[in-house]
C-alpha cells in the first residue's frame, strides 16, 4: 500500500487588511450623521405642533 504524502509545499497567503483601515470610524461617523439628522427632523416636526 502506498504511503500518503504528508509534506506539501503549499504556503497559505496572509490577507492584507490595510484596505479596511478607517472603515469602522467611517461607519460610526456615517451612523452618527444619520442619527443626528433623524433626531433634528423629529424635533422640527414636534416643535411645529
Amino acid at each position: 500500500m502506498a504511503k500518503a504524502e504528508l509534506k506539501t509545499k503549499h504556503q497559505t497567503e496572509i490577507e492584507d487588511s490595510s484596505s479596511l483601515k478607517g472603515t469602522l470610524a467611517s461607519v460610526f461617523i456615517l451612523g452618527l450623521f444619520i442619527i443626528v439628522s433623524w433626531v433634528s427632523v423629529y424635533y422640527l416636526f414636534v416643535d411645529r405642533f
